[in-house]
């Protein structure tokens, strides 16, 4: 065991996190230069596209220093504040962390989430400045950050470059001199937690894990404590870039299982795997539960789908346990789910997996956060659905999540992001100099606010240099109000929305306007109008296409015209009482890009 490092890489996107485990992967020989490609652990083409990391990936390596040889297990995490379950769950396997700082942009906010969740877990950190190759690096004031932050000595600081492998030999050096080996007893009860599981379709479902203490042998009989449901180990073995089958793996050290289950519900993130005839007295504790913070109903396209979407969310939620999803019914839409996401952009990246993994098309609805609704008698019920909202004259008071944001900027871009900040209804707590001419922005702001494109926004005006890290702080009274789209006097529940009271009158003109450019025009008028409760609070017509039934008339008595009009008319009457509006997709993402 003394020769076992588990480490992870924790850093704010686009840092270059995972150039700098391709080049500890080609150091220490792990993957062959014919393998080779950029961002090799990133698998999902997704990931490539993006040029982010969605999934954590775990891969070992061995490497000799002074006649000695380790083995290195490495898990990269992805960066976006959307991510950081990922991140957390990494966090719970392992001893060590590099913590990774861009040399040209410095400290960033969700470096700083990272490292807190490293620390709270008793991590050793290891400062690296990346990207050193750089013109417009500056190594030296980054420096001055990390010893600011960390209050480490200077020369603890490992300068690397993920593109030109300088520093490579240093860092792999100071993770075996710095982190610790896991402590564990080998000839103790097996105790394994496990931290990640994919589903495969011809072996089932696989779970990685992290061994504490004890030791797995193929073929052994185990058992998962949270589920309590018992396995044979028909495969065990240790992640390389492949899966590297082994008859034996002891404390301290991370593999996968497999052992043909099939049923998605019967693996957890979080559980703990033990022998069936020698049990540990307790599970693993310490690994939280995922919080969705962003709800929205996912339907599929045709309505005999609905059992096919289930299983691809089961699928989905095996290799990302913070998705959640539960059935619901709309009248619009038919049936599907109501899942939560941890923000926008997992949503975004869960809508495109169901497309390219599971060929399901879907149509997403307008997101919005949990609220905590109060009746006159004092019960309190949670409304994940603007439809799910009791009758307005039984509602005592509706309380709204707040989130407490921390935004790093250069001191230049104060004022717009102040103007946007305090436009969503934040509340500025402080402002500090973290150094030179960067600043650190704390608000309380209503997480509704920023759901939807405060992210975008924040982005285009500090020029791609603000950072956006948040947790939710506490729930808080508002003035909230359902906003309704009727079309042609119907109710269509998919778009109905909880806003702010101050805010329903602009949302609900701008909503009629844009879905008046996206609704297609039919044979009679249609009207679309935004009300709240019983009161129409703006209004937009489409109207009908026009086919001149008078063609035919030429010269004559104007009668004849008119005659041939008025049975128009009654036609396009009756058909306007039997004729339904289709709403297409692009209505409902639209709302999300309204500004």
């Amino acid at each position: 065991m003394k020769h076992i490092r588990n480490f992870c890489i924790i850093a704010h996107i686009d840092h270059g996190k995972s150039t700098l485990a391709d080049r500890l992967l080609e150091y220490t020989n792990t993957v062959k230069a014919s393998d080779m490609e950029d961002q090799v652990l990133d698998n999902m083409d997704l990931e490539r596209e993006r040029g982010i990391t969605i999934k954590s990936h775990a891969i070992q390596m061995k490497h000799e220093i002074d006649g000695t040889v380790y083995t290195l297990n490495l898990i990269d995490t992805p960066g976006h504040v959307d991510f950081s379950y990922e991140v957390s769950r990494s966090i719970a396997a392992c001893e060590g962390a590099l913590l990774i700082v861009d040399a040209s942009q410095g400290i960033q906010a969700q470096t700083i989430s990272n490292l807190y969740m490293a620390i709270g877990n008793d991590l050793e950190i290891i400062p690296v400045i990346n990207k050193c190759d750089l013109d417009s690096a500056k190594p030296d004031e980054v420096e001055d950050q990390i010893v600011d932050l960390l209050g480490c000595d200077r020369d603890e600081i490992i300068r690397a470059s993920g593109k030109t492998g300088q520093g490579i030999p240093e860092i792999l050096r100071a993770i075996v001199e710095r982190i610790p080996a896991p402590v564990g007893d080998p000839a103790a009860p097996l105790q394994a937690l496990i931290f990640d599981s994919v589903f495969n379709p011809f072996r089932g479902i696989i779970a990685y894990f992290k061994i504490v203490n004890g030791t797995i042998r193929k073929n052994d009989f185990v058992k998962f404590v949270n589920t309590g449901k018992e396995y044979h180990a028909d495969e065990i073995g240790v992640l390389k870039l492949d899966m590297d089958p082994c008859d034996e793996l002891s404390a301290g050290n991370v593999g996968y299982i497999i052992s043909g289950i099939k049923t998605s519900k019967e693996v957890k993130v979080g559980d703990t795997i033990t022998h069936v005839d020698r049990p540990c007295d307790k599970a693993i504790a310490g690994f939280e539960e995922v919080k969705p913070m962003v709800f929205a109903g996912v339907y599929p396209i045709e309505a005999e789908d609905f059992e096919d979407l289930r299983a691809s969310l089961e699928k989905l939620q095996l290799n990302d346990a913070s998705l959640t999803f539960s059935p619901e019914s709309s009248a619009a839409l038919g049936f599907g789910f109501r899942c939560g996401f941890l923000g926008l952009l997992h949503m975004e990246i869960i809508q495109e997996r169901l497309g390219r993994e599971f060929d399901m098309d879907v149509i997403t609805t307008v997101p919005n956060v949990s609220y905590k609704v109060y009746d006159k008698k004092g019960n309190m019920t949670e409304v994940h659905n603007p439809s799910g909202l009791p009758d307005p004259t039984l509602i005592d008071r509706i309380e709204e999540p707040y989130i407490r944001a921390s935004i790093i900027t250069a001191a230049d871009y104060i004022g717009p992001i102040m103007t946007l900040c305090l436009g969503k209804r934040g509340e500025l707590l402080k402002q500090e100099y973290i150094s030179g001419n960067r600043i650190e922005l704390t608000f309380d702001m209503p997480l509704g606010e920023i759901v939807i494109d405060f992210y975008d926004k924040l982005k285009s005006i500090s020029r791609g240099y603000a950072s956006f890290d948040y947790h939710i702080h506490d729930f808080r009274e508002s003035r909230l109000i359902k906003l309704d789209i009727l079309l042609n006097g119907e109710s269509v529940d998919a778009l109905s929305t909880l806003t702010h009271i101050d805010n329903a009158n602009t949302f609900g003109r701008r909503m009629c306007e844009k879905l008046k450019e996206l609704i297609p025009r039919q044979q009679f008028d249609i009207a679309i109008q935004a009300a709240i409760g019983g009161k129409i609070i703006a209004r937009e017509t489409i109207k009908a296409l026009r086919k001149d039934v008078t063609a035919k008339c030429y010269g004559g008595d104007v009668s004849r015209k008119r005659k041939l009009l008025e049975k128009q008319k009654k036609g396009k009457k009756r058909m306007k009482q039997i004729g339904s509006v289709e709403v297409p997709q692009k209505a409902f993402l639209a709302v999300l890009k309204l500004d």
